[in-house]
């Protein structure tokens, strides 16, 4: 299905076939009729404001900071047009100050899950969320968080994507990282039906430093007018109940092979995350109302 892989132990997949699978799917399987360049909109937009004041770090978006920013556009499909609209909805939002970069994300969810309890375990093969960011949106060196609703972290940093045979530094760490989780239900209880969670993160613009880059070299905040390359991502399994425990209703057979639904801000016309052109584009301003 010309989907690329979330390791980087495995082949590159070619356009070139991807544009020919998409033909043939239109013609003889009935799937939406996508040429390659309508399966990649442009990149969405969002103006980030400074806050005048920081917001707690404890899950909820009811600080005075998040009341002054937009909320994104709610998640679409990972593929785009003409791909069905996600069943919950998921928006986000970004504020910043001289320290930090704070995230927060809304999470409409019927079936709160989440095992993974381990730092650094691969969180996406349960429900989680995701932070991609290219500060300097050249598609190199970038870095990758996710969060599950246990509030357990997998964080990472890739020299490049994995389709031009990037590696993922897992052992790299956000230093001064912090996170939190509110949910709204209860969690691993199929006994009821749940409403939904909220993330809020707060990333040091310090730590955001490439493995191995120089001490000295400052990593400072953003000016008003500079403009990042972000996307989020939610990884969603479809559950079933055996026992009075939840259990995916299957797990995927290969790396092509997809029973997850993969919602994001910005789409990428594909199953992967790892194309950080195609990544929305974050402009930080004085305020929500201020031009670059």
């Amino acid at each position: 299905m010309c989907i690329p892989p979330r390791t980087d132990a495995l082949p590159v997949i070619r356009a070139a076939g991807c544009a020919k699978f998409l033909l043939y799917a239109a013609a003889v399987l009935g799937w939406p009729a996508l040429s390659p360049a309508a399966a990649q909109p442009p990149p969405r937009e969002y103006e980030a404001p400074a806050a005048a004041s920081p917001p707690v770090i404890d899950g909820s978006l009811d600080d005075a900071a998040w009341g002054a920013a937009p909320w994104t556009e709610p998640f679409v499909d990972i593929r785009g047009d003409g791909w069905r609209d996600p069943d919950l909805e998921t928006r986000a939002k970004i504020v910043w100050d001289e320290r930090f970069l704070y995230l927060g994300a809304q999470l409409e969810e019927r079936h709160l899950w989440a095992t993974l309890a381990e730092r650094d375990a691969i969180l996406y093969r349960e429900h989680d969320f995701e932070v991609f960011l290219d500060p300097d949106g050249d598609g190199l060196a970038y870095y990758e968080l996710e969060i599950n609703a246990l509030g357990t972290e997998f964080d990472l940093f890739l020299d490049k994507p994995y389709r031009r045979e990037g590696r993922a530094d897992i052992a790299w760490d956000i230093e001064g990282l912090r996170t939190a989780v509110r949910l709204d239900g209860t969690l691993n209880d199929p006994s009821d039906e749940d409403t939904g969670w909220s993330v809020e993160i707060a990333i040091p613009w310090s730590a955001l430093r490439p493995p191995g880059a120089p001490a000295d070299i400052a990593v400072t905040a953003p000016r008003p007018g500079d403009v990042w390359r972000v996307n989020f991502s939610r990884v969603q399994w479809p559950l079933t109940v055996v026992d009075g425990q939840y259990r995916k209703l299957r797990e995927p057979v290969d790396w092509s092979d997809h029973p997850e639904d993969n919602w994001v801000w910005s789409p990428q016309g594909e199953i992967d995350m790892h194309i950080p052109e195609k990544w929305g584009i974050v402009r930080f301003v004085a305020d929500r109302d201020a031009s670059p």
